[in-house]
C-alpha cells in the first residue's frame, strides 16, 4: 500500500495528472489514497515484545502454544500476520557442531593396508537422476581400491576386507557417511582407527583428492551415463588401467602395483 501511495504521488509531481488518475495508474483505491496512514511499526511493538518475550524464554515453542499462552496472557491481538512475517512459523534448522579435530599428519609409508583414505564424490545420470560414488584409495601406494556407486560405506568396507585385507586406519573428512554411528562400530569392532580431518582443510587427504581429480576427468566428466551399472562397468576398468598400467609421478613413474605388489585375501 505504501508503493503504491508513493507511485501516486510520483505520477501527480512528475507528469501533473489528477488524483483520480494517478490513483488508477497506480492500482491505488481512491479511498486507500484519503485514508491517513498509519504507523504500523507503532501499532505492532507490543505484540513484538510479547512475542520476542515468549520465544526468548521458550524457543521451541510453535504457533499453537505461543498462541494459547498469548490468550492466557489476556492479549487479544490479531497477531498471526507478525508471527508468519517473523518466520517463527518456520523450522529452524540447527547448526551441526562437530567436535575438535586434531590435525593428522598426511605421512604415508611405503606400507599397505596402513591407511586408507575415504572420500564421496557426486554426479547425475543422463536423464537427470544423482548418484554419488564411494572412493577408497590405499595410501601405501596410492592404488585405488574402489570407485564405486554404494550409499552404504560399511557393507562396501566389509567387500574390500575380504578382498585386500584389514586396514590399521581410515581418513575421511566429516561427511554425514563418515560421522554416522554404524562407521564408527565398524572400526572399533574391526579394530580401525578413524581419522577424521579438521572441517574446511581437504588437504589433510590429499592423496585422495588427487584421485578424485583423475576420477572427475577421465571418468565422470568424459562419459555420459545412463544407469548405474555403466557407471560401474567404465569406473572398473578406469581403476585396472590406472592401478596396473598409469605410470604415477610420487612412486617414481611407475604404476601401483609395480611400486609396492599386493598379495589379495584369500
Amino acid at each position: 500500500m505504501a508503493r503504491r501511495r508513493a507511485l501516486a504521488t510520483w505520477f501527480q509531481t512528475a507528469y501533473q495528472v489528477s488524483t483520480v488518475r494517478a490513483c488508477r495508474l497506480a492500482g491505488l483505491s481512491r479511498t486507500a489514497w484519503y485514508r491517513p496512514p498509519r504507523d504500523r511499526a507503532a501499532a505492532d511493538a507490543p505484540v513484538l515484545d510479547a512475542l520476542l518475550a515468549l520465544i526468548e524464554t521458550s524457543p521451541l515453542w510453535g504457533f499453537w502454544l505461543c498462541r494459547d499462552r498469548l490468550k492466557v496472557l489476556g492479549h487479544g491481538w490479531n497477531w498471526k500476520r507478525i508471527y508468519r512475517a517473523l518466520g517463527l512459523n518456520l523450522t529452524r534448522r540447527g547448526k551441526t557442531r562437530l567436535p575438535t579435530r586434531p590435525r593428522v599428519p598426511l605421512e604415508a609409508p611405503a606400507i599397505l593396508n596402513t591407511t586408507w583414505a575415504l572420500d564421496v564424490m557426486g554426479d547425475t545420470l543422463y536423464d537427470g537422476r544423482c548418484y554419488r560414488t564411494l572412493n577408497v584409495l590405499d595410501e601405501g601406494n596410492r592404488e585405488g581400491l574402489a570407485s564405486l556407486p554404494s550409499p552404504r560405506v560399511v557393507s562396501l568396507l566389509d567387500q574390500l576386507v575380504a578382498i585386500y585385507g584389514t586396514p590399521g586406519q581410515l581418513r575421511c573428512d566429516n561427511g554425514p557417511a563418515f560421522i554416522a554411528e554404524k562407521v564408527a562400530t565398524w572400526c572399533t569392532t574391526n579394530g580401525v582407527k578413524l581419522l577424521h580431518l579438521q572441517p574446511g582443510k581437504p588437504n589433510q587427504n590429499a592423496f585422495i583428492e588427487r584421485f578424485n581429480r583423475m576420477d572427475r576427468t577421465e571418468v565422470l566428466n568424459a562419459w555420459v551415463f545412463t544407469s548405474l551399472a555403466e557407471v560401474r562397468e567404465i569406473t572398473e576398468g578406469w581403476l585396472a588401467r590406472d592401478t596396473i598400467a598409469r605410470p604415477h609421478r610420487s612412486l617414481g613413474r611407475v604404476p601401483p602395483r609395480t611400486f609396492l605388489p599386493r598379495t589379495l585375501a584369500a
